[in-house]
């Protein structure tokens, strides 16, 4: 047994079983869309730990097929069992269910990926896709996490927090804004105030230069945020004008998997009992 793994003499064994589950989830997280394959080495630089101890967590995914080897790197990715382990959550996903055939059908309205993404309280996760028909295109996989203030859905979700949680979050770099002062802080509140009047999120290659992003809120029936429906396309493909349409497509979009979950935008009448 490892250090990691064995109960100290201090009863202190709750405490150390923890510290392995939360080394374990580090080892997982740092796997991304943009980097999912990954040394011993790279992983234990991100995370901290040693690469022995690394190596040994590896080892177990590996065993359990949450991670796999790539045969000629020798690099790790993850591996299909974490879909097994995800499975009933995104099988239960309510949202998830009722958008589907509302992105599908957005995605051949606008020629465009459509996605619905949700909010864990500090990032925005992919849950759903449809990929463009396109050969040139953006996607989002599933799972994949956002935390750059520029991000369409991320606008859309800080939108909907109170102003000092949306604040902190920035001023943490839980929320990624490089180089944020005091005036760029309320300059872009400001922003967020225009994304609730609009209905709609923009991110015009704010956060990466060939891509742009549209992003609509979707309510529950307590008029709160649950999700948010996401348009990303090549820039080279979207002008200012057809901008709007996008936008004003995936509010469309936003609206109808609203209520389709039975929810409404605030202000909106409660239904009654029928």
């Amino acid at each position: 047994m490892s250090p990691e793994e064995s109960p100290d003499t201090n009863g202190n064994g709750d405490t150390k079983g923890a510290s392995v589950i939360v080394n374990a989830i580090a080892v997982l997280r740092s796997f991304t869309a943009d980097e999912p394959l990954l040394g011993v080495t790279e992983i234990a630089n991100r995370v901290g730990l040693h690469k022995s101890t690394v190596s040994r967590i590896l080892s177990t995914f590996e065993q359990e097929h949450l991670v796999e080897r790539d045969p000629e790197t020798r690099r790790f990715r993850l591996g299909l069992g974490l879909i097994a382990v995800a499975g009933p959550l995104l099988a239960e996903l309510e949202e998830r269910r009722v958008a589907y055939p509302v992105l599908r059908e957005l995605a051949e309205q606008t020629g465009e990926t459509s996605a619905l993404m949700v909010w864990n309280g500090n990032e925005s996760m992919c849950v759903e896709q449809i990929a463009s028909h396109h050969q040139i295109k953006h996607t989002t996989p599933l799972g994949a996490r956002y935390r750059d203030a520029m991000s369409a859905s991320v606008q859309v979700f800080l939108s909907a927090e109170p102003a000092e949680r949306a604040r902190a979050l920035l001023r943490s770099g839980t929320i990624t804004y490089p180089g944020l002062d005091d005036a760029g802080l309320d300059n872009y509140q400001a922003k967020l105030a225009d994304v609730a009047r609009r209905g709609w999120a923009i991110n015009y290659g704010e956060s990466s230069i060939d891509e742009v992003g549209v992003a609509a809120p979707v309510y529950d029936h307590r008029g709160d945020v649950v999700a948010a429906v996401l348009i990303p396309a090549p820039r080279f493909r979207v002008s200012r004008e057809r901008l709007q349409s996008l936008g004003e497509a995936c509010a469309t979009a936003a609206h109808q998997v609203t209520t389709r979950l039975g929810g409404r935008p605030p202000g909106s009448p409660e239904r009654g009992p029928h």
